[in-house]
């Protein structure tokens, strides 16, 4: 009974969760022949911003030194806007019945949303990588080492991998796709643009300014140009404080924050929804 019973917990550990997740990431990513417009949203957006706030308002603060600038703000942006792709996937999922087909297969409750999160991340690598080459068209250049570029790109993955638990958890309450649309956008915009994303935070009135140094959005986009080697042009002056001046370890720890708080959240839901 006791190796029976040992058995049974390993088929349900960890190991057997990330696996299944795996799987049913790739059947996520088999699913998006089927919804070209959402990726090909994913991939347009990020190009719209980059083309926008380069030649309208780079300009004013800055030309080709706020371009270079820009780009670690608009990777930060993108991976933060792939969110609400995960919010609107999970909620299809409901809407088709997919919960009923998973809870009828002896799955692990964590590997539906794990799989959802993870096929999602492929999609935010993809993004990166589109959005790198457009960067690169506008004069964005990488200055620093090739570790610390690989670095700078891992730490934006996690943030959007953390970024995807938060989209989990809003598609699974809204349990809708008009419903996760809505709720998985109206958030977005606030937070990465109240950030130091694309301009300095030391215009801000107090109150804000003290939001957007400590917004994670505005860690990730100032460790990336850190270790990109990008420094802000003079017209955008960086703020003295503690989130700028240790920015690459408070990114870190903001997703790993983000990851420990939603991803249980999201389970949890998940799970409540399963037995319903």
């Amino acid at each position: 009974m006791a190796t029976m019973s040992l058995t049974a917990r390993r088929r349900s550990g960890p190991l057997r969760t990330v696996r299944d997740g795996l799987l049913i990431a790739g059947r996520n990513l088999v699913n998006l022949r089927r919804t070209p417009g959402a990726v090909i949203a994913a991939l347009v957006q990020p190009l719209m911003f980059v083309l926008l706030l380069a030649y309208v308002f780079g300009g004013s603060l800055g030309g080709a030194e706020y371009r270079t600038f820009l780009m670690g703000g608009i990777f930060a942006q993108a991976v933060t806007f792939n969110a609400s792709f995960t919010a609107i996937g999970l909620a299809a999922d409901m809407d088709k019945g997919m919960v009923d087909r998973f809870r009828a297969l002896p799955v692990p409750r964590g590997s539906v949303i794990l799989g959802r999160t993870l096929s999602d991340l492929t999609m935010s690598a993809v993004t990166l990588a589109v959005t790198s080459l457009c960067g690169l068209l506008v004069g964005w250049r990488v200055e620093g080492t090739v570790p610390e570029a690989v670095a700078a790109y891992l730490l934006i993955l996690l943030f959007a991998f953390a970024m995807s638990w938060v989209g989990a958890t809003i598609g699974l309450l809204a349990r809708s796709v008009e419903v996760a649309q809505s709720a998985g956008l109206v958030w977005l915009f606030p937070v990465t643009f109240v950030s130091g994303a694309f301009v300095s935070v030391t215009t801000m009135p107090g109150p804000l300014r003290a939001v957007a140094e400590w917004n994670p959005v505005s860690a990730t986009a100032t460790a990336a140009r850190s270790l990109f080697g990008n420094e802000a042009p003079p017209q955008v002056v960086p703020p003295d404080s503690w989130p700028v001046q240790h920015a690459t370890g408070y990114a870190l720890l903001c997703a790993c924050a983000i990851i420990a708080v939603f991803m249980p959240l999201a389970v949890s839901r998940y799970r409540r929804i399963a037995r319903g």
